[in-house]
């Protein structure tokens, strides 16, 4: 504890002359020594046991001066401050740890001249404050002003006792007034080292008086702050304890409801229908918030939980509309093609017909973006007069987000199918989870795991919420999911679903799909709907073939939008041109003028056509074939140019090809080269010479076995010299045996096929099944000939080989 003597006799020496103008340097943390102040200081550093022993030989004197930082250990002349106290000595006592407590008694203000060259300890030349202290009405003006601030500082701080103020009144000179107030400021070392940095008593008067200005402040704050958090703690108290007579008086009229607030929440836990296992869990629940005091956290959490559980559907439901007509028109309306998916949810609706109430189903919508899987999802809830909610699971990896959360964490709410319930506000909606394929996994669980117990029938008849905690009904809610990739789902979950594969539109889907969709869609919404505009079908196609590449249609809707912006600003520029002298002559019930959108429009509204269409080689090449491929924006053509030159006998294949192409290539030849002679090939067409396979466009990565074929009847033309016929195009997998296996998206190639240019086409025997699903649109111009092995597709390739 500071000290400070009021009645301290001067300065133990006779007079100030007296004090050495060269003193050991004895440095402070975290304290500032003040003259007229005796403080007890523990000295351990050995610097300082040094400085503190050479002050006892040399007369007990010794310099004080604050560090500047306290986490320096062994400090510098640059590291304390220049200004400071000479003090002496009094006492002395070596502890037994090694430490050594001295008790110095403050004499007179210092500052340091030059620090000497000496290395045991830190030494100074000194220079004492001499300056003379006035006596004017000013200073004593200042002294009854820090006065007044300081008596109130002491009374408003806590930390400091009442005998302060009685020491401190005993005090008659300034100065001593000024260095004990100073001393007893709780402050920061650079704040009260500003006092010991100040020469003249009028300028530390001053700085005293700031300081404590702000400390008087702030204290009044912290008052008026605690006040108010007192008052808050007796209102809650008095609240609390009101409450608790309140309970007790009720508990002793034997009166259940404690408020409207609570008998409303009763009324809805009896209307809403909840199973025995609910309700008496609700109950429950309702009968601990009647006993918890309404400013308890717990009674906000119980009333949540409440909300929710009389939330939630329990046995509400809508009635479905069971007319297949009427839900295959609705399908029909909004979604042009996808026979499938429209052929699974009527099979549904004939069932629901016969039975009245079934399982919920779970399908799965899989197919590339754009294809209308979510819109679909719409209209089946459309179509059978149901609620439809969407759930997105795109980036997911909470298994909370399924499961909700325990109501022991602060914030918590059920998962994101009591909350779709909830919003449904019925127990059979038709609920959309969407994306499912691009869920993820961390730490906080894998959701795709706890998707399982909700979409497997036999499991969500009861399907638990971590934060209801009670059992669920979701067997009645039919669950629809999408996905882009099939590989991408995790099995077990595809193994509870059904799957629906939605395969990229065709190009004439996609033309009815503009003419019936799209094109008015946009026209209404470009504010066209009322002028006289057509689209020309081929400008559809040239849209679809030059300015998209997709499996669906999203980019062909913001082409088209693109087109009727630009129809709308040549309306827009033609009215502002003509308009008034146009309209003077117009008849009162005349037609407007018909503007036909055509390609050649097209062309100037969109630019340059960013995409082309490849058509199939017109004149018969050596080692040209063209082969079939498929895409996911749909199929294309496949050119292979096979040459063979001089070189060392090796196979060199170019056009970026995957793995399996490539062994394809080497199965197509060796089958030639052991078959050579029957196939009409010279047995040693391999012998010195190189064989190059190119498929272009080289900058596109190829894979697949379906060019087996192709890659042979190539080798064989260039091994025969004999070109293939230009207008036949085929696709295939081969054997080592010759023989022709089955491929897919077989849709896809015969369009690409028809699109080139192609009259016909080579395909496996196997797939000679699938022509049946394949519409006549497609196979419209093509003599499609289904092929067992090689063989017989060189003949349809070459021609009958004439035998020598």
């Amino acid at each position: 504890m500071t000290e400070l003597d009021p009645q301290a006799p001067a300065p133990h020496v006779e007079t100030i002359d007296q004090i050495p103008t060269t003193l050991p340097v004895l440095p402070l943390r975290d304290v500032v020594i003040y003259p007229y102040m005796i403080f007890p200081v523990l000295v351990g550093r050995e610097s300082s046991l040094r400085a503190a022993a050479a002050a006892m030989e040399r007369g007990k004197n010794i310099f004080l001066a604050a560090q500047k930082s306290a986490s320096v250990d062994d400090p510098g002349p640059e590291d304390i401050y220049r200004n400071g106290s000479v003090a002496k000595i009094v006492q002395m006592l070596r502890l037994p740890n090694g430490l050594m407590k001295i008790l110095v008694d403050g004499l007179v203000q210092a500052s340091v001249r030059a620090f000497t060259d000496r290395k045991e300890f830190l030494e100074a030349e000194i220079a004492i404050n001499t300056t003379e202290l006035p006596a004017d009405k000013e200073i004593e003006a200042l002294v009854r002003h820090t006065t007044t601030l300081f008596t109130e500082y002491v009374r408003l701080n806590r930390n400091i006792p009442g005998e302060v103020l009685m020491t401190f009144e005993g005090i008659k000179e300034p100065q001593r007034k000024m260095f004990y107030m100073a001393a007893n400021i709780a402050q920061s070392v650079d704040v009260k080292q500003r006092i010991l940095d100040l020469t003249r008593l009028r300028d530390q008067l001053f700085e005293i008086s700031k300081i404590l200005t702000t400390e008087v402040e702030i204290l009044k704050i912290e008052r008026d702050i605690d006040s108010k958090v007192q008052d808050n703690i007796q209102k809650s108290q008095r609240k609390f304890f009101i409450q608790e007579q309140i309970r007790i008086l009720q508990d002793e009229l034997g009166e259940d409801e404690a408020s409207p607030e609570l008998a409303k929440i009763k009324e809805q836990i009896d209307k809403a229908g909840m199973p025995p296992e609910a309700l008496a869990k609700a109950m429950e629940e309702f009968n601990k918030l009647k006993k918890t005091p309404s400013m308890s956290p717990e009674f906000t959490v119980t009333r949540n939980y409440l909300d929710w559980m009389v939330a939630v559907p329990w046995k509400t439901r809508t009635k479905d509309q069971l007319d297949i007509e009427h839900v295959r028109s609705i399908l029909d309306e909004d979604h042009y093609g996808l026979d499938k998916p429209k052929d699974r949810i009527l099979e549904h609706i004939a069932v629901l017909n016969l039975v009245k109430d079934m399982k919920g189903q779970i399908l799965c919508f899989v197919g590339p973006p754009g294809v209308g899987k979510t819109s679909l999802a719409r209209s089946i809830a459309r179509g059978l007069g149901r609620k439809f909610v969407r759930i997105s699971l795109g980036g997911v990896r909470d298994e909370a987000e399924i499961r909700g959360h325990r109501r022991t964490y602060i914030g918590s709410m059920p998962g994101k199918i009591i909350q779709s319930m909830k919003r449904a506000g019925s127990v059979n909606p038709v609920i959309l989870m969407d994306e499912v394929d691009k869920m993820s996994m961390d730490f906080r669980g894998d959701p795709s795991s706890a998707l399982l117990e909700v979409l497997d029938p036999e499991q969500n008849v009861a399907f638990n919420d971590h934060y209801l905690e009670v059992d669920y009904d979701l067997s009645k809610v039919m669950f629809i999911t999408t996905a882009n990739v099939r590989y991408s789902i995790p099995l077990p979950l595809q193994d509870r679903m059904e799957i629906i594969e939605l395969p990229g539109y065709l190009e004439h889907e996609k033309k009815e799909i503009a003419r019936r969709h799209i094109i008015p869609k946009q026209l209404e919404a470009h504010g066209l709907k009322d002028k006289a505009i057509t689209f020309d079908d081929e400008a559809i196609l040239k849209v679809i073939r030059d300015y998209t590449r997709e499996a669906g249609v999203r980019n062909l809707e913001r082409e088209t939008a693109s087109v009727c912006r630009k129809v709308a600003k040549d309306i827009v520029l033609a009215k502002r041109g003509n308009g008034h002298a146009a309209g003077k002559g117009k008849k009162k019930g005349a037609k407007p003028k018909v503007l036909q959108v055509t390609p050649a429009s097209v062309e100037r509204y969109l630019g340059v056509p960013r995409f082309r269409t490849k058509a199939a080689e017109r004149k018969p090449r050596i080692g040209s074939v063209t082969g079939l491929a498929w895409t996911s924006v749909g199929g294309d053509i496949l050119n292979v140019d096979v040459t063979i030159m001089r070189g060392t006998e090796r196979l060199t294949l170019t056009g970026q090809l995957g793995d399996v192409m490539k062994e394809s290539a080497q199965a197509a030849l060796s089958y030639l080269r052991s078959n050579a002679k029957e196939l009409g090939i010279a047995v040693d067409f391999q012998k010195g010479r190189e064989i190059h396979i190119h498929l272009p466009e080289g900058a596109i990565p190829k894979d697949g076995p379906s060019a087996g074929i192709t890659m042979a009847m190539a080798i064989m033309s260039a091994a025969r010299g004999v070109p293939a016929r230009s207008d036949v195009a085929m696709t295939g997998e081969i054997t080592l045996r010759g023989n022709v296996l089955a491929i897919g998206g077989l849709n896809e190639k015969l369009l690409a096929a028809q699109r080139s240019g192609i009259t016909t086409v080579l395909i496996p025997s196997e797939n000679e099944k699938d022509l049946t699903e394949i519409p006549a649109k497609v196979k419209e111009g093509l003599t499609i000939i289904p092929v067992d092995t090689i063989r017989e597709a060189a003949q349809h390739v070459f021609g009958k080989r004439r035998r020598r």
